[in-house]
């Protein structure tokens, strides 16, 4: 609804002039008055666009599973010792625990057995070499003396294998169980003196945090605005000022049973390591319509009685109220769905002086 009055700027908001002043002094005092507040009037032109809209999802961040080792018991044992704590940093190669286990002792038993044995074989091939090359002894009876030579190596690096994986004897009825990746420790359950058993959880858990996850639940009614490929903007209660973009790698096509909702998975560089596994985080993407609609910058809106009204300049100096219905907001953008048309002049700067004073206020 347009109001059906005009009301030049003068009449308006500076009526200064006595009932009887139409002096050439007032006159000039009215026309100073008024260039001073044009001046600081200021306008932009409605604007034909596609309408977006804001949705926001919550979101946690996990753990890159391609860059997570679980470090879990393959033999039953005790623990004698840990060496690093939940959160904390390690490199590849140093010691997470140590720890005692009979199986492993009778690994341990057994490679010092079959060592033994590997040098009996050595010492007779090289024998048998010598009787071979003396004309003593026949071909058979030589490759006899390599097979077993073989055999015996075969079965050495067997258990050395088997050993490597459990983790390496410290010599004194121990074993360490060293680090395969550098990382951070983010899931632990060995202490000193636990007992542990082939099968059980995980010992320690190390994750190269470079690269996290931010996964976001999409409820079925948002569904038709996310897609893969659309930019997102993250932010977390503990970076209040701080926004960390990124964009929907993929999108899991089964609801979660528990949740009702379908995950959105974002992979983010966390070169900083600012994103902590189990984060809460809220997800922001802009939904854009094809619908185009007027828009204009929200500060111009003036609510009145339960309306919505704005300034349209027109012409320069002169102003007029327009009634409008709004059909949706984004940010500090309003879309209008009826009132305005393309570029007209909207007063964004001292619209509520001029709005009171064509009411009469």
């Amino acid at each position: 609804m347009i109001k059906t009055y005009v009301a030049p700027f003068f009449l308006t908001m500076f009526l200064l002039a006595s009932c009887s002043g139409n002096s050439k002094k007032e006159e000039k005092q009215n026309a100073s008055m008024k260039e001073t507040f044009l001046n600081n009037v200021k306008t932009v032109k409605s604007e034909l666009s596609n309408q977006a809209q804001e949705l926001i999802l919550a979101g946690k961040v996990e753990c890159d599973p391609d860059k997570v080792v679980n470090i879990v018991p393959l033999v039953n044992g005790i623990v004698d010792r840990t060496y690093f704590s939940l959160g904390d940093k390690v490199q590849k190669g140093q010691n997470l625990l140590d720890m005692r286990s009979t199986e492993l002792s009778a690994l341990h038993s057994e490679k010092t057995s079959l060592e033994t044995e590997e040098k009996i074989a050595q010492r007779e091939l090289k024998t048998a070499q010598n009787l071979y090359d003396d004309g003593m002894l026949s071909e058979k009876e030589l490759l006899e003396a390599k097979g077993k030579l073989t055999q015996a190596q075969a079965a050495l690096n067997k258990t050395r294998n088997n050993m490597s994986v459990y983790g390496v004897n410290n010599g004194n009825g121990s074993f360490s169980v060293k680090a395969p990746m550098s990382g951070y420790v983010v899931s632990k359950n060995a202490s000193s003196g636990s007992t542990v058993s082939d099968g059980s959880d995980p010992l320690f858990t190390i994750a190269d945090l470079s690269t996290v996850w931010v996964v976001a639940n999409i409820y079925a009614g948002n569904l038709q605005f996310v897609c893969e490929g659309i930019d997102v903007e993250i932010t977390s209660l503990s970076y209040p000022e701080e926004v960390f973009y990124g964009k929907i790698n993929s999108i899991s096509q089964v609801f979660d049973p528990e949740e009702k909702v379908l995950k959105a998975r974002i992979v983010m560089y966390n070169k900083e390591l600012k994103l902590k596994p189990e984060m809460s985080v809220v997800v922001r993407l802009k939904d854009e319509s094809r619908n185009k609609c007027i828009s204009i910058p929200s500060d111009a809106l003036i609510f009145d009685d339960n309306r919505y009204f704005v300034i349209v300049e027109k012409p320069a100096g002169k102003f007029i109220s327009k009634e409008v219905v709004l059909q949706g907001h984004n940010n500090k953008t309003s879309y209008i769905g009826f009132g305005l048309n393309e570029g007209e002049n909207i007063v964004v700067k001292n619209q509520l002086l001029i709005y009171s004073g064509l009411k009469g206020l």
